[in-house]
């Protein structure tokens, strides 16, 4: 018969499944973001802010245009492109208006009816700078890698 009982808290198991998901979220080094069909940003991590110098919780209820660097067409939502360029590299706009290239992972909510979109970012800038894919001068809204 199988044991349906929850972990002791006490236990390393029962540790982590009693921690709430932001939390873990939170404490990951890797940047982050989570993203509401409306284009709504409901959550990033520290990391994320950081990656494009905001302060911390600057970013969360923002729309997801304010960090985006891509004009989307008024059929793709925020979380159609997420999905979309998942493995690419994407532009991001950082809070002095430069912009951040970062390899964009794909979401952590993988169904099509998932409300909510959870993508993890590896930025790549400075190897593009090094590999003079572009220039080390920063590029502002308007103008795509």
């Amino acid at each position: 018969m199988e044991d349906r009982r929850e972990p002791r808290p006490d236990t390393p198991l029962g540790y982590l499944q009693r921690l709430p998901a932001s939390i873990l979220l939170d404490r990951l080094p890797v940047p982050i973001l989570a993203v509401h069909l409306d284009g709504t940003i409901v959550h990033a991590n520290p990391a994320f802010e950081d990656m494009l110098g905001f302060e911390q919780n600057a970013v969360v209820g923002r729309e997801t245009a304010d960090v985006l660097a891509a004009i989307l067409a008024d059929d793709t939502t925020a979380i159609e492109y997420l999905r979309g360029a998942a493995g690419d590299i994407i532009s991001l706009v950082a809070e002095d208006g430069s912009t951040v290239r970062a390899v964009v992972s794909e979401s952590v909510f993988t169904r099509k009816d998932d409300p909510v979109a959870l993508v993890c970012f590896h930025d790549v800038t400075e190897q593009l700078w090094d590999a003079k894919r572009i220039s080390t001068t920063p590029s502002y809204r308007g103008r795509d890698a």
